[in-house]
């Protein structure tokens, strides 16, 4: 897992409440057995008509927000299904931390262990960031897990909690296989000593 320390990046406004994992990647997606390549069919019933071309009207088609990393989004993100497709397709499009007022709480739990960095701010604070990526085309912010602060390039916009466990799982890049690995020695030694018995 890549680790995440300072990340700043264009932001894109998805300023919707209630975006449900179905919307974040639709179930006929589904089907691939690898975690990449999701990212092309992220919000697929949003980013393109019914055949098949890119909607105009859709944010993510907007040449302002290329390469945008950083989404904005409405409260209660994440709902619906229980799947990890969803971090894994939005890490795919190229989204390194979600913004939002409230996050579901699996889909929280799934973006954490996969390094994406779901941050909770006030609903003012989030509308506020949203209406400046809206007015400023390139607009970028700087989401820091070091300092857990969210800023611009003006002022620091405002601060966040994380749990201490996963801030540190990201910091290092530090999956549950990661994680288990680090006792690698003790878990050899054990099973060396089990195979004597």
């Amino acid at each position: 897992m890549q680790p995440f320390r300072v990340h700043t990046g264009i932001v894109a406004p998805l300023y919707r409440p209630n975006i449900d994992t179905d919307q974040i990647i639709p179930k006929q997606f589904l089907k691939r057995i690898e975690r990449t390549g999701f990212g092309q069919f992220l919000f697929y019933d949003w980013r393109y008509t019914s055949d098949g071309r890119p909607d105009p009207t859709f944010i993510l088609n907007w040449p302002q927000y290329e390469g945008a990393s950083i989404l904005i989004a409405g409260k209660n993100f994440g709902c619906g299904s229980s799947r990890e497709h969803a971090p894994w397709s939005l890490l795919d499009y190229g989204f390194r931390a979600i913004i939002a007022p409230s996050f579901a709480d699996i889909f929280a739990n799934n973006a954490l262990k996969n390094g994406l960095l779901p941050v909770v701010l006030d609903e003012s604070t989030v509308a506020a960031i949203a209406a400046s990526a809206e007015a400023t085309p390139g607009y970028q912010v700087t989401v820091d897990l070091e300092r857990c602060e969210v800023r611009d390039e003006n002022r620091i916009i405002s601060t966040f909690t994380i749990d201490p466990f996963q801030r540190h799982c990201l910091l290092e890049g530090l999956d549950e296989i990661a994680l288990t690995l680090q006792h690698e020695a003790l878990i050899a030694a054990y099973e060396a000593k089990r195979n004597r018995v």
